[in-house]
């Protein structure tokens, strides 16, 4: 991975750059020191390093890619599906030399996290899964960003609308409003049909092996709590937590909450492995 200085935090600044995997570059966010967790964002705020990494960093070396398409990453104009993202991390994890790394995935890239872990359990150390898209229940329905208005985007995404600032600082230039449309463009392409699901999910996640945490904002109106829950009842041992007074742009609403209930449970993850490990 070749990388630039950037960045800035108590555990040192991350390093920037890119991943070469097949079929194109992956532009990541590095920092920390630590066992391996390998973050994949939700569909807002790709491309930059946030202060839910540099918190989860000050105990854990952090991998924070952008996915096919957004941020800075190539398009990967051949991946097609979230099936298709499930290889296209296990190329990631490959090239970057990782061993069973944690896996924190939030939204829809807590979908993308439960479908790796369901197609490969044993490559994985551990699920996090935060406010995770990616189930269909009807009851339950998952709000259409792409039918609101900005205001109605802040709106779903905040409980306090004016923490906004944290996902869209200051007014957005030409820029911002391209790079914002090319990263919507790509949720599109994984995600339209079936709408930010995967109908047979449910039925393969009983194949989870890894010490599993699913944890939602309370006040979530994008994807409903529900959606949690069921994750948790179907996950093998999962642990569920709620976070309160947070809405679904949890780690940007509430960094430093989100990011003590995921540094808690992969620090318990550790102590289990390395206590098992000293007793064989």
């Amino acid at each position: 991975m070749t990388t630039s200085e950037t960045g800035q935090g108590v555990s040192g600044p991350p390093t920037e750059g890119f991943l070469e995997v097949p079929g194109g570059r992956v532009h990541m966010f590095r920092g920390g020191d630590g066992a391996p967790v390998l973050f994949l964002h939700a569909a807002g705020g790709a491309g930059r390093w946030h202060e839910f990494h540099e918190l989860l960093s000050r105990r854990f070396e952090v991998f924070a890619p952008d996915h096919p398409g957004f941020g800075g990453s190539d398009d990967f104009p051949e991946l097609e599906g979230v099936d298709d993202l499930v290889f296209h991390y296990l190329d990631v994890i490959e090239a970057l030399g990782l061993e069973r790394p944690h896996v924190v995935g939030a939204s829809f890239g807590g979908w993308v996290a439960a479908e790796l872990a369901v197609a490969r359990p044993d490559a994985i150390g551990s699920l996090t899964l935060l406010g995770p898209a990616g189930l269909r229940l009807p009851e339950h329905p998952v709000a259409d960003l792409f039918l609101m208005t900005p205001e109605q985007v802040v709106g779903a995404l905040f409980k306090d609308p004016a923490r906004a600032t944290a996902l869209f600082p200051g007014e957005p230039g030409i820029d911002d409003v391209l790079a914002a449309y090319r990263d919507m463009t790509a949720l599109a392409r994984f995600s339209w049909h079936p709408f930010l699901s995967n109908p047979k999910l449910e039925r393969r996640l009983h194949r989870i092996t890894a010490r599993t945490l699913v944890a939602c904002p309370a006040d979530d109106r994008v994807i409903p709590v529900r959606h949690g829950a069921r994750y948790a009842e179907l996950i093998p041992q999962a642990r569920f937590s709620q976070v309160d007074d947070c809405g679904h742009a949890m780690y940007f609403e509430r960094p430093g909450d989100f990011a003590a209930v995921v540094t808690e449970f992969l620090a318990k993850v550790e102590a289990g492995t390395q206590q098992s490990g000293a007793s064989r």
